[in-house]
């Protein structure tokens, strides 16, 4: 079968839309949630979306497989939030572990499926991790900004037991994704070495996802673009890219001026369009696959998507729009000390 690296050589892989968006179409109620596992739970549960892997794979995996019908290569466990860091806003740090390995094996069985109907065709899973409710580089208290409300080790600790949970369910790549915070990026860097060097096992390929929040071009903790890139490039990533914040048009600039520097894949998946005044995303699909279009045509990317009020129509117009495209090529890269 052809591997990872197989596939982006030869075209602009497709990576799947939101998950959250999907879950919002289900219209659950706090009884959904909360399954009969959790029937009696002491707390509310309704918009803990990570809890459906246990409370209702059946939908999770419903949503994995409507983006796989709909052209995605590449589709990302429901694993947001599944770090104990996160889910002490639900009591549930205990559930963290299970919480990981029951969303990649759903993942895994559903791109197993679409595998299997054409294996000229592998599709993968990509195990998500978020970048935390909680930040390294911020003080979330103006009165005292050396203050933090957690340290470096907790972080990487939570990290790893996201890391392993996804390495047991089987996926096939790690995504460090929605990065507004590199500190807490190299955390989960350092978790994923750690991980990989004390289990013995082989080391999975990285994606590394920043978020570039308004028109300054940085990051919410104040990094530009490239100095974003070079803070994570010791990772040694499969790809580097952009995600959320910012609708595609927002995006171009700085996909352009990754697409110049990185010597890895880059990627790229934008919201669909910036949020109107109830929060919600109008883009339609044909729009943001014009915009994605745009970007491979420049030979900027590897590796498209969507994120935010993105959705299966959006990811199978971006397929339709970039099939016949050829990927970005890796720059040679030239040893200035020889």
């Amino acid at each position: 079968m052809k591997s990872l690296q197989d596939c982006a050589n030869e075209r602009v892989l497709i990576i799947d839309g939101a998950m959250g968006t999907m879950i919002q179409r289900y219209k659950l109620q706090e009884a959904d949630y909360r399954g009969t596992r959790f029937a009696d739970y002491h707390m509310d549960l309704k918009g803990n979306n990570d809890l459906l892997n246990l409370t209702q794979p059946q939908i999770i995996e419903a949503i994995h497989k409507e983006y796989l019908e709909a052209g995605a290569d590449i589709i990302e466990t429901n694993t947001f939030s599944s770090t104990s860091i996160a889910m002490a806003d639900y009591d549930m740090q205990a559930l963290a572990y299970e919480l990981n390995v029951a969303a990649a094996r759903l993942a895994k069985k559903a791109a197993t499926e679409y595998t299997a109907k054409n294996p000229d065709r592998p599709r993968f899973v990509a195990g998500a991790i978020g970048p935390l409710n909680k930040t390294l580089s911020l003080s979330p208290d103006v009165n005292n900004p050396g203050f933090r409300s957690v340290s470096f080790d907790e972080v990487a600790t939570a990290y790893e037991e996201q890391i392993k949970g996804l390495s047991d369910g089987g996926v096939d790549i790690l995504l460090i994704e929605t990065i507004f915070d590199t500190l807490n990026c190299k955390a989960a860097i350092y978790a994923i070495k750690k991980y990989f060097r004390e289990s013995g096992k082989p080391e999975l390929p990285v994606m590394i996802s920043g978020t570039i929040t308004d028109a300054s071009g940085r990051t919410l903790s104040g990094q530009t673009l490239e100095a974003f890139y070079i803070s994570v490039m010791h990772a040694n990533p499969f790809s580097v890219g952009l995600n959320c914040a910012l609708g595609g048009q927002q995006m171009r600039p700085y996909v352009e001026e990754l697409s110049n520097i990185a010597s890895c894949y880059v990627s790229c998946y934008p919201n669909a369009g910036l949020p109107n005044a109830f929060g919600e995303y109008d883009e339609e699909p044909e729009d943001t696959a014009c915009i994605i279009e745009d970007f491979a045509s420049s030979g900027f990317v590897n590796i498209v998507g969507g994120c935010c009020g993105t959705t299966p129509d959006h990811i199978r117009h971006i397929a339709q729009h970039v099939k016949n495209i050829a990927p970005r090529r890796k720059p040679e890269l030239v040893d200035t000390l020889a």
